[in-house]
């Protein structure tokens, strides 16, 4: 079973949630997602980790043979070919690498060349593979890295994927064929304007899902109300506690100071696999 952790709002605790929930379950396997702030390291703190580059074919142009027909620009859809007159250009940031150019060039004067965009990375801790991604610094795609990560995961067994917050392409590049998606969220407005639009993405994906109301306690009844009018279950609540938020800021999985909450996580994940039936 493939689960993903994702929230609308940034900061809800969807690192918590997936951690936790991880250690609780004795799960296979830990995917981050969340390439450009991968965390979940910093709480399982893996062992002998090793590390693979992610790498794109980019376009190459041999002016020498280029005749500056401009199909390649014109074919491009991001931009990342221009000519004019007689110069070409590649810029490899705007590349998707999807070789539509180097096909339709009618001279072949397009090759390609591997372009390193991250590295994932995968060691092991309390029994628990992980494995994470980290796009370089400046890169603009995500989703090629958030692959990368989910091309290692496990065919069986229990693996949890904890997605980048929001509801753009690395959201549905996280969820999409997985089995089931836990979202966290706040009962906050915020909370509630950004759950209302990752849960209509997931919904479209025909991925069931349920809710996890992390800072119970704060706020307002906006969540609950939207959960109830959409029938979507929620299958838990995390009170707002200081003692789990220092443990969390000192890197802790707060399961590991408080024992109590791991029949917690245990029935959460029950009711996961009774909703998956």
């Amino acid at each position: 079973m493939k689960i993903t952790v994702a929230s609308g709002k940034g900061g809800t605790g969807k690192t918590l949630v997936a951690v936790n929930l991880a250690l609780s379950v004795e799960a296979d396997q830990v995917l981050d997602c969340d390439v450009e702030e991968p965390n979940v390291y910093i709480f399982l703190q893996p062992d002998k980790t090793t590390v693979k580059p992610v790498e794109l074919l980019v376009p190459v142009i041999d002016e020498a043979k280029c005749t500056y027909c401009r199909k390649c620009a014109e074919f491009c859809q991001f931009n990342a070919l221009f000519v004019v007159g007689e110069t070409a250009m590649v810029f490899p940031e705007l590349c998707h690498s999807c070789g539509g150019c180097k096909l339709i060039c009618p001279v072949d004067a397009i090759t390609e060349k591997p372009r390193s965009i991250g590295d994932i990375y995968l060691g092991e801790a309390d029994g628990i593979e992980l494995v994470y991604g980290k796009l370089n610094i400046g890169e603009a795609l995500a989703v090629p890295v958030i692959s990368a990560v989910k091309e290692e995961a496990k065919d069986e067994g229990l693996v949890i994927l904890d997605s980048a917050p929001g509801s753009a392409c690395p959201v549905v590049e996280t969820v999409k064929d997985t089995d089931f998606c836990l979202m966290v969220t706040e009962p906050t407005p915020f909370g509630l304007h950004d759950l209302e639009i990752a849960t209509e993405v997931v919904s479209q994906l025909g991925i069931p899902l349920g809710v996890v109301v992390n800072f119970a306690g704060i706020g307002d009844r906006g969540v609950y109300e939207f959960c109830s009018e959409k029938s979507i279950p929620i299958l838990m609540e995390i009170p707002y506690n200081r003692r789990i938020a220092e443990l969390y800021s000192d890197g802790i999985p707060f399961l590991k100071e408080m024992p109590e909450w791991r029949s917690k996580f245990q029935s959460l994940l029950e009711k996961i696999k009774e909703m998956t039936r």
